[in-house]
């Protein structure tokens, strides 16, 4: 009796776990049922808003692929334009910017003229100088941007260069004396410059103060 009972317990129990299955089943059929219900509704709206659709006419022009530009390596602008810094000029002519004064000095825009005055009276030390006697106008010019571009990098402020008087040249006459003096007004780093004490080459030598690097 005890065996029949325990029997029909544990049926009552699996007809219980099938019942639940098969409702859980149904529910979610129905809930399926329900959403393709939902998307076939939400189609037939669509499909009546737009109305009837007519494929486009086939266009007639010619796609034309247009070429991409080569690109254009950044660096090799930089150094382009870096070269355009560095060169020097010619052509270029300071007589409107020198002071009327024996030693035709100059001062780039900001310098106070009493930096000129203290240049010219030896305030700061001669660290370093360029002679260029001998040398050919394009080696010079050549010569004095490597020269300040050194000094600049060895963060030197005072310099000297040695143009020469002109004494050994046709018909006597300073050639590279005007020139050096064009080129340094081109150079950012050159802050003021002027002509030389007596000692230190007078006429033929300018004394040239360099910005702090």
């Amino acid at each position: 009796m005890s065996a029949s009972i325990k029997d029909f317990a544990g049926l009552k129990s699996l007809q219980k776990d099938l019942k639940s299955r098969e409702e859980t089943r149904k529910a979610a059929e129905e809930k399926r049922i329900q959403e393709e219900k939902t998307a076939q509704l939400e189609a037939d709206l669509f499909r009546r808003s737009i109305g009837v659709v007519a494929p486009l006419t086939p266009s007639n022009k010619l796609n034309v692929s247009t070429t991409k530009p080569l690109p254009i390596a950044r660096q090799h602008l930089a150094d382009e334009q870096a070269a355009l810094r560095e060169s020097l000029s010619d052509e270029f002519t300071i007589e409107t910017l020198l002071e009327t004064d024996g030693a035709l000095s100059y001062a780039r825009n900001g310098i106070g003229q009493d930096v000129v005055r203290k240049l010219r009276r030896g305030h700061w030390v001669i660290q370093s100088q360029l002679d260029l006697h001998g040398l050919r106008t394009d080696e010079a010019r050549e010569a004095l941007g490597e020269f300040l571009r050194e000094a600049i990098k060895r963060g030197l402020r005072c310099v000297r260069v040695i143009h020469g008087k002109g004494l050994g040249s046709i018909n006597k006459e300073p050639v590279l004396k005007n020139k050096v003096r064009n080129w340094l007004v081109q150079k950012d780093e050159v802050l003021a410059f002027c002509q030389a004490k007596a000692a230190d080459g007078g006429a033929g030598a300018l004394v040239v103060l360099l910005r702090a690097s």
